[in-house]
């Protein structure tokens, strides 16, 4: 036990480390999420047909696909298969070599991953708001653009916070994944050290406890902005 508290404390640094970069996927992950999953709601609930069965199939695609299969799809298919790209420009032969870290590809695949399932939260919440508010917009002279940047937007927003959370935490536990690449996030360093030291159960005691830790602070972060941000009167969030 005592030998066992020892290797804990000494690659805790390095343990520690990965954490971070299991944080920084996550949260690129989220953000890159957030960008793309947005327009695909607002494309769902006010765009053509055309619109709504793109984003559609986007999201059936990568809903019903595991993450494993995408991480090897995208970085051991895509990325190798076509690097170097090679095409011809005017009678020249050019060449392009698409060079991607495992973290670069890790963030991308759990971005797109994610924007599917963003995408719903905040269409659900779109669709939650009093459809009068659009109509009164337009009477007012708004562009729809403009009604939905400024009035739609920022309420849905604020009601999607509680599914963002939701999603925050599958992410967290899906980002062990990524290990499958060679990102040495917290999951791959703690095989590591598990393995050369054979202490198996004290390490993975040790990386589950963290991951308990990183969900508990990003959870109590984000129920603290779901509270700096609600709307007095307006819900019961």
């Amino acid at each position: 036990m005592q030998e066992s508290i020892l290797s804990i404390l000494e690659a805790m640094p390095w343990i520690l480390n990965g954490a971070f970069i299991t944080i920084g996927t996550v949260v690129a992950a989220m953000l890159l999420g957030l960008v793309i999953g947005v327009p695909m709601a607002v494309g769902q609930v006010y765009g053509g047909p055309v619109t709504r069965r793109l984003v559609g199939m986007y999201v059936w695609f990568f809903r019903g696909v595991p993450i494993l299969v995408l991480l090897y799809l995208f970085y051991f298919g895509l990325v190798y298969q076509l690097s170097p790209l090679q095409f011809s420009l005017f009678g020249l032969e050019c060449s392009i070599s698409i060079a991607l870290s495992p973290f670069a590809a890790s963030c991308i695949v759990l971005g797109l991953v994610s924007a599917a399932y963003q995408s719903q939260i905040f269409r659900g919440a779109i669709n939650s708001l009093p459809s009068g508010q659009l109509k009164a917009a337009r009477a007012l002279g708004m562009r729809d653009s403009v009604s939905i940047m400024s009035v739609i937007l920022p309420q849905a927003l604020r009601l999607s916070i509680p599914g963002w959370s939701n999603e925050y935490s599958i992410l967290l536990k899906d980002s062990a994944l990524v290990s499958v690449l060679g990102t040495m996030e917290l999951m791959a360093r703690t095989k590591a050290i598990a393995t050369s030291t054979a202490e198996y159960m004290a390490f993975y005691l040790t990386a589950a406890l963290l991951y308990f830790l990183i969900t508990w602070l990003g959870l109590r972060g984000l129920r603290y902005a779901e509270k700096s941000l609600r709307i007095p009167g307006y819900s019961h969030l």
